[in-house]
């Protein structure tokens, strides 16, 4: 009914809550919460939402207006999420962050929750996926992010610094893999 595919939701959720993170993002949402004071989870949660949709609808069209097809977006998503993953498993840093005043938008929503990665992702599951499960497996997430941005001291504390470190080299292992999927997926429609 209506495209309903809960095996579709599961998985399209279990990509975008590796691409996302917001587990092993916990350190960093620590550091802000200590640099500027209380982080507004439900306006960081909506925000990132809010992009991730309108980018799931506007995302193509942009594109085409550019002269990219979906394919060859998907595969340099493909590498993007390679690099991702990478960092989640040496535990270096590619992508580097600006400094800003406020942490709730600006980089809590963007880019952290709804970063390259996760643009990417979705334009390239959007070739794979129907648009309905995508959406419902954002909102999922959307939970997710919400309810670990407002218990991430708690978190924090129950895993310890260890902890974080093996679900973020989990992930990390995870999200390579996606980025292998994706790229062999999308680079024979480079040649068609």
């Amino acid at each position: 009914m209506f495209g309903l595919d809960f095996k579709e939701i599961i998985t399209i959720a279990m990509v975008l809550f590796a691409v996302i993170d917001i587990v092993g993002t916990i350190p960093i949402i620590v550091d802000l919460r200590q640099k500027f004071g209380h982080i507004e989870s439900e306006k960081a949660s909506v925000v990132a939402g809010v992009i991730m949709i309108v980018f799931l609808f506007v995302g193509e069209e942009l594109l085409k207006l550019i002269g990219i097809d979906v394919h060859s977006f998907a595969v340099a998503g493909s590498f993007v999420l390679f690099f991702l993953a990478l960092e989640m498993i040496l535990g270096i840093r590619i992508y580097k962050e600006e400094a800003n005043s406020s942490a709730s938008i600006v980089p809590l929503a963007f880019p952290l929750i709804a970063g390259a990665g996760t643009m990417t992702t979705l334009l390239s599951l959007r070739s794979q996926f129907a648009t309905i499960n995508i959406i419902i497996a954002i909102v999922l997430n959307i939970i997710l992010v919400y309810a670990v941005l407002k218990s991430s001291a708690k978190i924090e504390k129950l895993l310890g610094k260890n902890g974080l470190g093996v679900i973020r080299k989990t992930f990390g292992v995870v999200l390579l893999a996606i980025a292998v999927k994706l790229f062999a997926a999308n680079v024979k429609g480079l040649f068609i």
